[in-house]
């Protein structure tokens, strides 16, 4: 794909996700919303199978970043062994494996992890419990929902975007 293209999809990504963050929450559903309609891939199972992803799952903020794990749903729904090749003599989940592992530098790079509660600690200065209400609310007043979850996730998607794009010949 010309990169112009690959630019100006993967900018729109980033816009959808970020918006997506700020008008629904739920890092990981915001994400794949995004790459889905920019990839034209829309997949409500996946959409769905990700509701209980964000904040790190549950709202824990113990796992992986919503974000992140719902970027990599999204490109293993793309490229990924099928269950009807199970054994996968091709080794398709090992070129799935290689471009999660190019996100997930992305991801080390600009956050230094991909655990939702390491990400809060670098972007708000402290981790919030989200299962609390007071933590909730504070999590929410320094601006979690306003501007940084929606920039991770705005991050994500156009991170992902670029990768499918530049790695994975999608379907007309």
């Amino acid at each position: 794909m010309k990169k112009e293209k690959v630019v100006r999809v993967a900018q729109k990504a980033y816009q959808l996700g970020k918006e997506y963050e700020r008008t629904y929450r739920g890092c990981s559903q915001c994400v794949i919303a995004a790459l889905q309609d920019v990839l034209d891939a829309r997949n409500d199972d996946i959409f769905k199978a990700a509701t209980g992803l964000a904040g790190g799952t549950g709202l824990t903020c113990d796992s992986g970043c919503g974000a992140y794990m719902g970027a990599v749903l999204v490109l293993s729904s793309l490229l990924g062994r099928e269950r009807n090749n199970f054994s996968d003599p091709e080794g398709i989940r090992f070129k799935t494996h290689k471009l999660v592992r190019k996100f997930r530098e992305k991801f080390i790079n600009e956050y230094g992890s991909v655990v939702c509660r390491d990400i809060q600690n670098k972007i708000l200065g402290r981790y919030y419990y989200l299962p609390d209400p007071q933590e909730f609310e504070k999590f929410h007043n320094a601006g979690a929902h306003d501007v940084h979850c929606p920039e991770v996730v705005g991050k994500a998607a156009k991170w992902m975007a670029e990768i499918i794009l530049d790695e994975i010949s999608l379907p007309k």
